[in-house]
């Protein structure tokens, strides 16, 4: 008997509108564990939608979408559960709270928040954010903090959205190192979603372009195959 290949996010007739306005309308995609993705398009393409949806922060309006062969689970009153294996690297509204830098990190990392702080924060451009407000920091620093939550989270799928778009040559560079390195120590699945390939072509396997809400074309990076280390539940 031929097995199925297993499929951390499988899509079909994959539809989501706002009123009258369809965001998303994509008729299949089939995310493989392991695997860089990169979601290419200009605003208003559906990457974010799409996105949303992939880390169930959304409910599809109609169609399937499957986690690792399940349904997102609801609650009693029908709102999607979030999964924790799920990291979503978006601007959240948590980043226009009045809280310092500094308490951010240790509420999100606890003991971890030395190695944090002396990993990113001792040096370089962004040694004195520390203790600045949330609400202040431009969006170049949101997305800067946004991959430092990324890559310590340790998930097991992480979603970017526009990925490189506020970093100089230097910061992304150093970024895709790390992302490449997760991926091929640990397994981790990721998709990053920018509007231009300039950066994702670098380093994602498979490239998925978006117009319109619907996929035009999909193309294989510059990557070959993710290292064969693959962390327990890939």
């Amino acid at each position: 008997m031929t097995q199925k290949k297993r499929l951390i996010f499988k899509v079909k007739n994959l539809e989501k509108t706002f009123g009258s306005h369809e965001a998303v309308n994509i008729g299949k995609l089939d995310i493989h564990p392991g695997t860089i993705y990169g979601l290419i398009g200009n605003v208003g393409s559906g990457k974010t939608t799409l996105l949303n949806l992939l880390a169930g922060r959304l409910k599809p309006t109609n169609g399937m979408l499957f986690y690792d062969n399940k349904p997102y689970k609801t609650n009693w009153l029908g709102k999607l559960i979030p999964n924790t294996e799920v990291f979503f690297a978006g601007n959240s509204g948590i980043y226009n709270s009045s809280q310092s830098v500094g308490t951010f990190i240790i509420k999100q990392f606890g003991n971890k928040k030395n190695v944090i702080k002396k990993r990113y924060f001792n040096k370089g451009t962004f040694q004195n954010i520390w203790g600045r407000n949330l609400s202040r920091l431009t969006n170049g620093e949101l997305q800067w903090l946004g991959m430092i939550l990324s890559i310590e989270n340790d998930p097991r799928v992480l979603l970017i959205d526009d990925y490189g778009i506020y970093f100089d040559s230097n910061m992304e560079n150093n970024f895709r190192s790390q992302l490449l390195s997760m991926n091929r120590r640990l397994g981790t699945t990721i998709v990053l979603a920018a509007p231009s390939d300039i950066y994702l072509r670098k380093f994602s396997s498979v490239l998925v372009y978006l117009d319109n809400g619907h996929i035009s074309k999909i193309r294989p990076g510059q990557t070959g195959k993710v290292g064969k280390k693959r962390r327990r539940y890939s």
